[in-house]
């Protein structure tokens, strides 16, 4: 494995959905020896509207912002204490969607929760045209809150199954790569699927598609293809347990539904294939949107950011050069004391139906 010694970083906004996030960097932090930071970002007079999903009286009172987001990086930062994990803090002032494009330069991965009640998650994954999982120089994972039915849903120590969203593009590539290293490091079975597109607004499968020999003869192709991305894959982890998966229609559900019988999927945010448009599509209609597992993001930039001087993607995100603090616009690393136990036990009773204190 390549030595990375750069942090986790997760963003809260006081959302429960942004704790969960928080247990969930934790736990990952813990079991693969990195450091934790987490941020709290919030912006005037946009806080007047989303509060970090507490009260606020006073408007555009910045030292009331400001001593509402110390005490949620002092919660955040007791769920990580119950992990065994000491966190640093930050807090963004200002747009938090280029202040964290500009800080993914820094981290081995960002994690961000999801459907909380607007604030952060909202502005971090917000339009195609800012959206942190397309733009971020570093993996995003976005941990989902609740599934489509407003479920809470329950979040493993240990992953035990990851699956990869896999077609031939540079993105897909890559996210098959960073799929492989994540399952070995928990010593998880990992399924590498892949989606038959779709033509003329009509999937080949449908009825008026492909007859019975044109499909398997299509299937056998994709699965040839994916022999071929999995081969130095299998050379590189010998004892890492594959599945394959070639699925007709639409990739976006069949991921979604893979995400109920896996604990992390993985995905490219660009491809030419299947997954094309799967994370840059709607987000109505999106994995991130729908997934009731962790999401696994590899984006565009981060696959481009060495391309035009060193004609390859970046290793790990340790190939990107970092950014100086003092440098970016908007951050101030501050000390914050840890919650106490009894604190964290209660949000961890909120955020997971399953929790044991």
């Amino acid at each position: 494995m390549t030595v990375n010694e750069k942090a986790i970083l997760v963003g809260v906004d006081g959302s429960d959905a942004s704790y969960k996030a928080t247990w969930w960097a934790a736990n990952y932090a813990k079991h693969a020896g990195l450091t934790l930071q987490i941020v709290c970002a919030y912006s005037l007079p946009s806080y007047a509207a989303v509060s970090f999903d507490a009260t606020y009286t006073a408007m555009g009172d910045d030292n009331v912002a400001h001593t509402d987001a110390q005490e949620i990086l002092s919660k955040a930062k007791a769920i990580a204490d119950e992990q065994g994990v000491e966190a640093a803090t930050l807090i963004v002032t200002g747009d938090p969607s280029s202040v964290f494009v500009e800080l993914s330069r820094n981290y081995n991965l960002i994690v961000i929760g999801n459907r909380g009640k607007g604030g952060l998650a909202e502005r971090l994954l917000g339009t195609t045209s800012s959206s942190l999982p397309a733009y971020a120089y570093c993996p995003i994972v976005v941990v989902p809150y609740t599934d489509d039915d407003g479920n809470l849903m329950h979040l493993n120590n240990t992953i035990t199954s990851v699956v990869v969203g896999s077609d031939e593009s540079k993105w897909g590539l890559k996210a098959l790569d960073i799929a492989a290293e994540f399952a070995h490091q928990w010593g998880a079975k990992l399924t590498v699927m892949s989606a038959v597109p779709s033509f003329g607004g009509m999937g080949m499968f449908a009825s008026g598609g492909a007859t019975g020999a044109e499909a398997n003869s299509i299937m056998e192709s994709y699965l040839e293809d994916l022999d071929v991305r999995i081969a130095p894959i299998q050379e590189r982890f010998p004892d890492l347990v594959i599945a394959k998966s070639v699925v007709p229609g639409s990739a976006v559900t069949a991921l979604t539904e893979a995400s109920h019988n896996t604990d992390v999927v993985v995905v490219g945010s660009r491809g030419r294939g299947g997954f094309t448009g799967l994370i840059l599509g709607s987000t109505s209609q999106g994995l991130l949107q729908h997934s009731v597992s962790p999401v696994y993001v590899v984006p565009r930039k981060y696959v481009e950011a060495a391309e035009s001087r060193l004609d390859t993607v970046p290793a790990s995100p340790a190939d990107v050069t970092p950014k100086s603090l003092d440098d970016i616009s908007g951050v101030q690393e501050v000390s914050v004391p840890t919650a106490d136990a009894e604190a964290a036990h209660a949000i961890e009773a909120t955020i997971d139906p399953e929790h044991k204190a």
